[in-house]
C-alpha cells in the first residue's frame, strides 16, 4: 500500500493506522447478527450496492458501508441500550451525519429475527439517497 491514502479515504492517516488492525479483527470476528447480514448485502447482492464491512470513517469504524450512497448501517447489541452507550451513538451518529453520511441502526434480534424486514429498510434508504 503506497505511503499516501487514496483520494477516496474516509479517514485521515492517523485515524487508518490505530484503526486499521481492530477493523482487520473485528472482521474476523462478526456477531451471529454482523455475518447474517453482510451475508445477505455484500457482493452487490441489495439493490447492486457495494458495502464495506468494519469500515474506518473519520474516527469511527462503522459496522457497514455503501459509500457511494453514504449510508450507514449499524447493527447493535445489548450494550447499545446501556445510558453511556446511547450518549456516546448519539454524538458519533451526529458527528458521521455532519459529514454528509445517513445511518440506519439495527438491533441484532431485528437482524435475526427478521432480515427480510431489515433489507426492505436498508433497500428503500438505498433507493432514495
Amino acid at each position: 500500500m503506497p505511503d499516501d491514502l487514496p483520494s477516496n479515504a474516509t479517514t485521515s492517516r492517523d485515524h487508518w493506522d490505530k484503526l486499521k488492525p481492530l477493523a482487520r479483527e473485528m472482521r474476523h470476528v462478526p456477531t451471529p447478527a454482523e455475518d447474517q447480514l453482510w451475508q445477505a448485502i455484500r457482493n452487490r447482492r441489495l439493490n447492486g450496492a457495494k458495502f464495506r464491512r468494519q469500515h474506518a470513517i473519520d474516527a469511527f469504524i462503522v459496522d457497514f458501508v455503501c459509500i457511494e450512497q453514504q449510508l450507514i448501517i449499524e447493527v447493535d447489541g445489548t450494550i447499545h441500550e446501556e445510558a453511556d452507550q446511547q450518549l456516546y451513538d448519539a454524538e458519533r451518529q451526529a458527528r458521521l451525519e455532519g459529514l454528509g453520511f445517513r445511518m440506519l441502526r439495527f438491533t441484532n434480534g431485528d437482524v435475526v429475527r427478521s432480515l427480510p424486514g431489515v433489507l426492505e429498510v436498508i433497500g428503500a434508504a438505498l433507493a432514495s439517497p
